[in-house]
C-alpha cells in the first residue's frame, strides 16, 4: 500500500510499472518518497512561517498546507516529465529550470526554520534592538519636552534667586538698625534715636516688600511646578503609549533582519540541507539509470506517436484523392448544355424577382 502511493507521488504510469521488475518499482517509489518528504518539509517551514506572521494556528496550517501541496504538485509533475534519454547533458539542460527554481524554494524553506533553530540567538538581538529603541523612543520624545521643562525651571530659580536676594537686603537692614541702636556703627550712639528710627522704617518698609514677594513667587513657582509635573506626566504618558509598539518589534521581518545579524556560516550550511532536500527528486530521477519502465514508456510513446503520423498521413492522401474526383466530376459536367439551361432559366427567374422588389420599394417610397 505504502509502495503504491510512493509510485503515485513519483508521477509513473502504474499499469506500466505494474509489468516491471520490483526493483524498477523500488526506484520510482524512492523517488515518489522523495517528492512526499520535501513536499512535507515545506509544509512544516511555510506553517511555522506564518505562524510567526499571523500567530494563528489554524491558519498557518491551511496556508502551510497549501504551500507543501503546491510544491508537491510541481515536484510531481517536474519529475514525471522528465524523460531518460540516455544523454545526461540533455536531462541536465531539462532540469535546468527546476533547479535554478530549486534554489528560491530552498531559500523559502530554510529561513523560517532557521528562525527557529536560533530563536534563542534571535531573541537576544532584538531584546538588545528593542533596549536600544526604548532609549532612543524616551530621547527623542523627552527632545519635546525638555526645553519647555528648561525654561520652567529657569523661572523658578529666578524666583528663587529674587526672595533670596530680597531676605539679604532685609537682614542686612535689619543688622543696620541693631547696630545703630547698640552704638557700633552708623552715629555709634547708644540708644533709638532718629537715626535709628528711620532705617528701622526702612527695615519694616523691606520686611513688608519680601512678605508680598514671598507670596507673588510662592503663587508663580506653584505654578511652575504644577505645569512642569503636567509636561512630565505627559512625557510618561508618550512613553506608556509607544512602548507597545517596540515591545511588538518581533515580527517576520524584524526575525529576518535579526538573523542577518548573525553570523553566516551556520545559516549557509542549513540552507545548502534544504537546497540538497528541494532537488533531491530531480537529481534521485538525474541519476537513476534507464530502466526498463523509460523503455517501455518510450515504446508506448513512439507507437502513439507513429499511429498519430500515419492517421495524418491517411488524411492528407483522402483530401487530395478527393480533390481529384471533384475536379474530375465537374470538369465533365462542364459543358453540359442541359444544365447550362437549366442555370439559365433560374437566374433569369431571380433577375426578375429582383426587379419587381426594387420596383415595389421605389413605389412605396413615393
Amino acid at each position: 500500500m505504502l509502495k503504491r502511493f510512493f509510485i503515485i507521488c513519483s508521477g509513473a504510469d502504474s499499469s506500466i510499472l505494474e509489468n516491471c521488475s520490483s526493483g524498477e518499482q523500488n526506484k520510482y517509489a524512492g523517488i515518489g518518497a522523495t517528492v512526499f518528504f520535501t513536499a512535507v518539509m515545506a509544509f512544516i517551514a511555510a506553517g511555522y512561517a506564518l505562524y510567526t506572521v499571523f500567530n494563528n494556528l489554524f491558519t498557518a496550517i491551511f496556508f502551510g498546507l497549501i504551500w507543501g501541496l503546491l510544491l508537491f504538485n510541481l515536484d510531481r509533475y517536474i519529475v514525471s516529465t522528465l524523460k531518460k534519454t540516455g544523454n545526461a547533458l540533455d536531462e541536465f539542460i531539462q532540469a535546468t529550470p527546476r533547479i535554478i527554481l530549486a534554489v528560491i524554494i530552498a531559500i523559502v524553506i530554510a529561513k523560517p526554520l532557521e528562525l527557529k533553530i536560533f530563536e534563542k540567538e534571535i531573541n537576544q538581538v532584538l531584546l538588545e534592538e528593542k533596549n536600544a529603541m526604548t532609549l532612543n523612543n524616551k530621547a527623542q520624545l523627552a527632545e519635546q519636552f525638555t526645553p519647555e521643562i528648561e525654561v520652567l525651571n529657569t523661572q523658578i530659580k529666578n524666583l528663587q534667586n529674587e526672595i533670596t536676594s530680597k531676605e539679604n537686603e532685609v537682614n542686612n537692614l535689619y543688622n543696620t538698625y541693631i547696630s545703630e541702636a547698640e552704638g557700633t556703627a552708623g552715629t555709634k550712639l547708644l540708644g533709638k534715636g532718629p537715626v535709628y528710627k528711620e532705617k528701622r522704617e526702612k527695615h519694616d518698609a523691606a520686611l513688608a516688600d519680601l512678605q508680598i514677594l514671598k507670596t507673588e513667587n510662592k503663587a508663580k513657582i506653584l505654578a511652575a511646578e504644577t505645569k512642569i509635573a503636567e509636561l512630565q506626566g505627559d512625557y510618561n504618558t508618550q512613553v506608556v503609549n509607544t512602548q507597545p509598539i517596540i515591545n511588538n518589534f518581533d515580527g517576520l521581518m524584524a526575525r529576518i533582519n535579526a538573523l542577518n545579524k548573525l553570523p553566516w556560516l551556520p545559516s549557509f550550511f542549513i540552507f545548502l540541507l534544504f537546497l540538497a532536500i528541494e532537488t533531491a527528486p530531480i537529481f534521485a530521477k538525474l541519476i537513476s539509470p534507464k530502466g526498463v519502465y523509460d523503455f517501455k514508456l518510450e515504446d508506448e510513446e513512439d507507437t502513439v506517436k507513429n499511429l498519430m503520423l500515419q492517421n495524418k498521413h491517411q488524411r492528407a492522401a483522402l483530401l487530395n484523392t478527393e480533390n481529384t474526383l471533384n475536379d474530375n466530376v465537374y470538369s465533365n459536367i462542364e459543358n453540359n448544355e442541359e444544365l447550362y439551361a437549366y442555370k439559365s432559366k433560374k437566374a433569369r427567374e431571380l433577375l426578375q424577382m429582383q426587379a419587381d422588389a426594387f420596383y415595389k420599394k421605389q413605389k412605396s417610397i413615393l
